[in-house]
């Protein structure tokens, strides 16, 4: 897996390369590559180029087109004429095949990511405990497993030579490649059998931890990456949760038992959510999102200072109906509004009116207050509206109690630690 990633915390070079196509505009792609820069900081590479290009669809042979892929290999080969700037890696927006790695690589002559190998870098980065560590390996195991003929084009260029000699010792070295691709594929495949089965302990163990949590109502925080999770949960449960300016800070679920005015529940932190995330990341991280399934009450978190937080909150509610978890109880939480400027479109929709330090009752007065009745304006970060947070916690919970323990008086008693 070295190979595919960013594997040392060193700063790199990088060159990210996008797509304009018929179901993304220029103004997406850009957005995208925005992210995708944060993704590459935050794994500790340097992004000193980016290249876009329209197609209508991405190329099967190189993603980008021969022109394209020309543009990007001369613009290297310039920069890495001086050491000081030398360009060791070009990363792309999207998931490639096999093939179009291959064929990049045998142009580009660096080393090749996609998003999805850069997400499962920081993955590896960011996982601290058994179980995270077993879901990423996972997922870098069926990440790997579909690429894993490119590992051995080495052996082509062994053959060497032309004519009759060369011939014979192609064909001389194809067998053993073909044995040991079949080697690799059947190790990875039974690494992959007993990480699943380790991950099934795992679930078990975490549904019995959860059964056991008696009577308690179940809160999730949930959002899109760096929205300010972790910091609300420090907040929340006057906890140490690790909270960073950086992508996919947390991993792993954390619970904290959280009391209110005399009235215990229990708060969970769960990973982030990130747009094009692949299927096989959140299938290694189930466990994890359980939490999420069970929990009884979801709290989105938003981060509305940032441009295009209209389209992370729909990535986040498509991600958790995906995972089976939509139409619970959710209440929408716009956090860093100590940050967030008001962009009313002018009537000619190019001269845009912005307006810094908005006020909480102009805040109330917007559109967002009106999308969802059960939304609240705060900042964690400078504890901004953080009492009336607390307070609309406490009634959603204390009506979650009643309905889901109509017999169990606990939630009336003097609750001491």
């Amino acid at each position: 897996m070295k190979e595919f990633v960013i594997s040392e915390a060193q700063t790199e070079k990088a060159v990210l390369v996008g797509l304009i196509t018929q179901s993304q505009n220029e103004r997406k792609t850009n957005e995208y590559l925005d992210e995708l820069a944060f993704l590459a900081e935050t794994a500790g590479a340097e992004v000193v180029k980016r290249f876009t290009q329209k197609l209508d669809t991405p190329s099967s042979v190189s993603y980008v087109g021969k022109g394209k892929l020309q543009e990007i290999k001369e613009y290297l080969e310039l920069q890495n004429e001086e050491k000081e700037t030398e360009i060791g890696m070009v990363i792309f927006d999207d998931e490639l095949s096999a093939k179009q790695i291959r064929n990049i690589e045998n142009e580009l002559k660096v080393k090749i990511l996609d998003r999805t190998s850069l997400i499962l870098d920081i993955f590896a980065m960011r996982a601290q405990t058994a179980n995270a560590k077993t879901q990423v390996e996972l997922a870098q195991y069926k990440y790997m497993l579909p690429r894993l003929q490119r590992l051995w084009t080495h052996l082509e260029r062994q053959g060497g030579g032309s004519g009759a000699g060369g011939g014979k010792g192609s064909v001389g070295l194809r067998g053993p490649g073909e044995t040991q691709l079949e080697m690799d594929r059947r190790i990875i495949l039974n690494r992959m059998s007993l990480l699943k089965q380790r991950l099934a302990e795992i679930d078990t163990q975490k549904s019995t931890q959860r059964k056991n949590r008696g009577r308690l109502i179940r809160v999730a925080l949930v959002g899109y990456t760096n929205v300010g999770k972790s910091t609300l949960m420090n907040l929340m449960a006057k906890s140490d949760v690790f909270a960073e300016n950086k992508l996919f800070a947390t991993l792993d679920t954390t619970v904290r038992k959280v009391i209110i005015d005399n009235l215990p529940f229990l708060l969970s932190d769960t990973v982030g959510f990130i747009r094009k995330l692949p299927t096989d990341l959140v299938d290694s991280f189930k466990s994890t999102l359980d939490e999420v399934r069970e929990a009884d009450l979801l709290l989105h978190v938003v981060d509305i200072s940032h441009p295009d937080f209209e389209e992370q909150i729909k990535v986040v509610d498509k991600t958790i109906a995906d995972l089976g978890a939509g139409g619970k109880p959710t209440m929408i939480i716009f956090n860093k509004i100590d940050a967030y400027t008001y962009v009313e479109k002018a009537a000619d929709d190019l001269t845009p009116k912005t307006k810094e330090n908005i006020t909480l009752e102009e805040l109330m007065s917007t559109w967002m207050a009106k999308m969802n009745e059960n939304c609240i304006f705060i900042s964690a970060k400078n504890k901004l509206n953080i009492d009336e947070l607390r307070e609309v916690i406490y009634k959603k919970v204390k009506e979650l109690h009643v309905q889901k323990y109509p017999y169990n008086d606990f939630l009336y008693q003097t609750y001491e630690e």
